[in-house]
């Protein structure tokens, strides 16, 4: 064990990984990006399943998915929801492209990222909006705006009948021709009110800025993506482009954005452009590699001491949400070169 980390690794030498189900639902939808874990069953959402967001459609464009997927620990899948832009309640430029976004509320209510595009290609993508769902997967609430542009990935974390939701934005301003990195990608923090009913939007404050994202051919935009909040109220965040880890200090209660990118916790070493984020139960940070097909557990100190191999085979472009399994056990993660769920233990 290394200096800085106050218990054993999370992930242990050793570790397997097991196929639990495909993603795949029977519309074709592809390339699974999004994972949370059922806590507590509510309508359709049984505790201890995974729902999985989709971000292509079966043509294999991206930003065209339209699926949340829920498959049991047992590996049996079924549709939670199936959406459309016509179907939405409210507004989301550009529509329907789910992205890996994705968490569960009181109530049961889900929120889904969307990053729509009309082909597949940077080019059409437009800001989209944040998915309310409520727990049979029908569209409720659409949340969007002005700070909301490409929403990414999200965390959330409910305190009494609150909910913060931190969200990573990838299009800020949209990309500036001939200008290979644009420095504007933010974290938002949204607070609902979740104490009873469809979730009420009660403020918006972006509290970190100016991180590098750019547009990309094969992964639609680079750009900051996974974020949790740890033990200590700082919010960790995978800034992917520069293969680093970013923590943003007083992430509940800060009023300013913290500029510059954020600060480094980490950087390089195992980290290949980092994408999913959790914090293990031993309080660390695990990240998924789009660089290499790895995953990479880090202390809240900085240092990198452990990975394993979460697709050996296919390995860049591979990996992209993950999140802790049900009762703590193990690390469940999605695969998107095999449109697969799978569980590290």
């Amino acid at each position: 064990m290394s200096a800085g980390s106050a218990a054993a690794p999370f992930i242990k030498a050793g570790s397997t990984s097991k196929l639990i189900a495909s993603t795949v639902p029977p519309n074709g939808d592809l390339n699974p990006y999004g994972l949370a874990v059922v806590r507590s069953s509510a309508g359709a959402l049984t505790a201890g399943d995974y729902l999985i967001s989709n971000f292509n459609a079966k043509s294999n464009n991206q930003g065209t998915g339209t699926t949340v997927v829920q498959i049991s620990p047992a590996g049996k899948r079924s549709v939670f929801a199936k959406l459309s832009a016509g179907s939405l309640p409210g507004s989301c430029p550009g529509g329907v492209g789910l992205t890996t976004a994705l968490g569960i509320l009181p109530g049961g209510y889900v929120v889904v990222g969307s990053l729509p595009t009309t082909n597949g290609q940077s080019a059409t993508a437009k800001y989209g909006c944040l998915i309310v769902l409520n727990d049979r997967g029908h569209a409720v609430k659409t949340i969007s705006g002005p700070k909301i542009q490409g929403p990414w990935d999200m965390a959330t974390v409910t305190r009494g009948s609150t909910t913060t939701l931190f969200v990573s934005n990838v299009l800020n301003g949209g990309a500036v021709v001939g200008k290979h990195v644009v420095d504007n990608s933010t974290v938002l923090r949204i607070r609902l009110h979740t104490g009873g009913g469809v979730p009420k939007l009660m403020g918006e404050q972006v509290v970190a800025s100016e991180i590098p994202w750019r547009d990309d051919k094969t992964a639609l935009a680079i750009g900051p993506t996974g974020l949790a909040l740890g033990a200590n109220g700082k919010l960790y965040v995978a800034d992917t482009l520069e293969s680093r880890i970013i923590q943003v200090p007083q992430a509940l209660t800060r009023t300013t954005a913290l500029p510059d990118s954020g600060i480094t916790l980490t950087a390089g070493g195992h980290l290949k452009q980092p994408l999913g984020l959790e914090i293990a139960p031993n309080g660390d940070i695990v990240t998924t590699n789009a660089g290499d097909g790895n995953i990479v557990e880090t202390t809240t100190a900085g240092h990198q001491i452990a990975v394993v191999a979460g697709d050996a085979k296919a390995g860049a472009g591979s990996l992209f949400g993950l999140a802790i399994g049900p009762g703590g056990k193990g690390l469940a993660y999605v695969d998107d070169a095999h449109n697969t769920l799978r569980l590290l233990d």
